[in-house]
């Protein structure tokens, strides 16, 4: 059975989209933290971002295209590429995304769906993490009155977000800076989430198959006869 267009095209971009995600991590990050860098480093930072940004455009209208979908049922498919596109602090998730695809189109052994997907969260969590706190402290450094005025701080606040245990030592006063926080909140809701329910999933089918053994097999059985 031959490749949709669309198939094919998410084969062959997949690699690519993931080395745009990377690249728009490093130039943001030097963008944020590199405070005494020339304004020609700088300059050549914002190109990288905005060219990184014009691959996923193109990605989504060539997505958009092949899949031959009016807008609003393309829009509702393909979801993530959406947000990714709107929103910059999800694009890393793409790293993540465009990994698992190529493994599929590939044939590659991989791990068990449980382990696959606590180890997609744990990634997850440190490119969103990463991607937070930089975007936190971009946007908190300089306010009035704001308690994350460092990088460390950022991360910080936002490693205690993710974890969903929330301190209070710290907080956001920007009204940006706090609608970040919301989207640092929700992912670590579902990502911990997910993991949780995976971990759980798991450890049934691990208790049922323990169950099902018949007496004779158990790991303890001696093999001998009296």
């Amino acid at each position: 059975m031959t490749d949709s267009p669309l198939a094919r095209w998410e084969r062959y971009n997949g690699t690519v989209l993931a080395v745009a995600s990377l690249l728009y991590l490093a130039s943001y990050a030097v963008r944020v933290l590199g405070h005494g860098l020339p304004g020609a480093v700088r300059d050549l930072c914002l190109a990288v971002t905005l060219a990184s940004w014009a691959v996923f455009a193109l990605d989504y209208g060539v997505r958009k295209r092949l899949s031959g979908q009016r807008w609003p049922r393309f829009v509702r498919t393909h979801w993530l590429d959406t947000v990714v596109l709107v929103l910059p602090l999800l694009r890393p998730v793409r790293i993540v995304q465009a990994y698992e695809t190529v493994q599929a189109h590939h044939d590659r052994p991989r791990l068990a769906l449980h382990a696959r997907v606590i180890t997609y969260a744990g990634v997850s969590v440190t490119l969103l993490g990463f991607a937070g706190s930089l975007a936190l402290y971009q946007q908190e450094r300089t306010a009035p009155g704001a308690d994350i005025v460092t990088y460390g701080d950022a991360v910080w606040f936002t490693c205690t977000t993710l974890s969903t245990v929330g301190y209070g030592d710290l907080a956001p006063v920007t009204p940006l800076g706090r609608l970040i926080a919301v989207g640092v909140m929700a992912c670590g809701l579902a990502l911990l989430g997910a993991v949780t329910g995976t971990f759980s999933s798991w450890l049934l089918q691990v208790f049922a198959r323990e169950g099902e053994r018949p007496p004779g097999n158990s790991p303890g059985a001696s093999d001998g006869k009296d």
